[in-house]
């Protein structure tokens, strides 16, 4: 039995959009669904209650990350990462690959696994598929992600399909290492670079592996978007119906409207406490850099529109203050208006498709914020 179910609600008959709900171990979350990234077992200067607050069902932990600090072993004889971290709802854990791969001169990947120099203290280390799941089993999230290769953009085409080969045999190593299948779910995850016969080839010989979810890997790393939403157009139709669809790394605002649309059913990123600890935030009109002078005497909320804690209590010039200040107060704040901000514009999203009106919403939402 699989730890985790997929439940169909409705589809949009407007734009196909799928409303769903994913039920876990940790309880459920509606999709689509945006998911706050915890790199370190922690989103950044956000509290649990304050993530419950702000509607947040779901988060996201880093399996490199933790195994570097503190060590699978220690959050395992804490309870596991629900309680290590005091988070009682669901969790996934990515594989750590991204974070390898994303050390280019610092790692040598091989058919094993991947060798790499620790981005803390430049020691080395190996790390393979069984590794990266016995360590995500330790960690305990209701969804755990098998060992993946994520090329960049641009990739040549005999490179993306050698990869993706390898990727698929890691996956299967993943999925026979794999100790704790009724309480953990582990996906699959789609790569092929921008080629679609490899996406195609990627997908089917994942389906043969038959995971409970599928997860895309390989958008976002700086390809233009019409390239992303072809590879969607192309892939999303390829994985089950009764499977969740995740799009890994994508959280602007266009890219989940434009990916829920597609039939995506979850997304992550870092965006918006990135963004948030740099003085940018997102509003209802578009993007603002709140450090800038011209807030410095603007007395009215970041965004009239947002019910956050941020909007209700204090105005643009004291943000401004407090960032320019460097109070961590001020960056807490930003962080959670720009989390509360994608997770509601997603459960805009999810009512827009209940009503059968997301290409409206589409249109509206663009509109407003200042997309083409």
């Amino acid at each position: 039995m699989s730890a985790i179910k997929y439940e169909l609600i409705k589809k949009c008959k407007q734009t196909g959009a799928r409303l769903g709900r994913v039920h876990t171990p940790h309880g459920s979350f509606d999709t689509p669904a945006f998911m706050p990234v915890g790199t370190q077992a922690t989103v950044k200067g956000m509290s649990p209650d304050e993530l419950k607050e702000i509607e947040a069902q779901i988060i996201l932990s880093n399996t490199y990350h933790l195994h570097m600090r503190p060590g699978e072993d220690i959050v395992k004889e804490a309870g596991g990462l629900h309680s290590f971290m005091n988070w009682d709802r669901p969790i996934l854990t990515d594989s750590g690959g991204f974070q390898v791969f994303s050390l280019s001169d610092l790692r040598d990947i091989k058919e094993e696994g991947v060798t790499f120099k620790s981005h803390i203290d430049g020691s080395r280390h190996f790390i393979t598929p069984e590794m990266a799941t016995r360590i995500q089993n330790d960690l305990g999230a209701d969804i755990i992600m098998a060992f993946d290769e994520c090329i960049p953009y641009p990739a040549e085409y005999d490179y993306a399909k050698k990869s993706l080969e390898r990727t698929t045999r890691w996956a299967k190593r993943c999925k026979e290492t794999h100790r704790n299948p009724d309480t953990q779910a582990l996906f699959g995850i789609v790569q092929g670079g921008m080629y679609k016969d490899l996406r195609e080839q990627s997908a089917y010989e994942l389906l043969e592996l038959d995971f409970p979810g599928y997860a895309i890997g390989g958008l976002s790393v700086g390809e233009p978007a019409e390239e992303m939403y072809a590879m969607l157009d192309h892939t999303v139709p390829l994985l089950p119906e009764d499977r969740p669809r995740y799009l890994m790394g994508v959280g602007s605002p266009d890219y989940l409207i434009e990916g829920a649309i597609r039939g995506i059913d979850m997304f992550d990123c870092v965006l918006p406490t990135r963004i948030g600890r740099n003085g940018t935030v997102l509003t209802s009109r578009g993007r603002i850099i709140i450090r800038d002078a011209a807030y410095a005497r603007d007395y009215s909320s970041l965004d009239p529109e947002c019910d956050c804690y941020t909007c209700r209590n204090f105005s643009r010039a004291y943000l401004r203050h407090l960032l320019k200040a460097g109070e961590v107060l001020g960056i807490r704040l930003t962080t959670w208006h720009n989390l509360r901000f994608l997770l509601n514009l997603m459960k805009n999203v999810r009512q827009a498709i209940m009503e059968d009106r997301l290409g409206d919403f589409r249109n509206e939402f663009f509109s407003k914020f200042g997309y083409k």
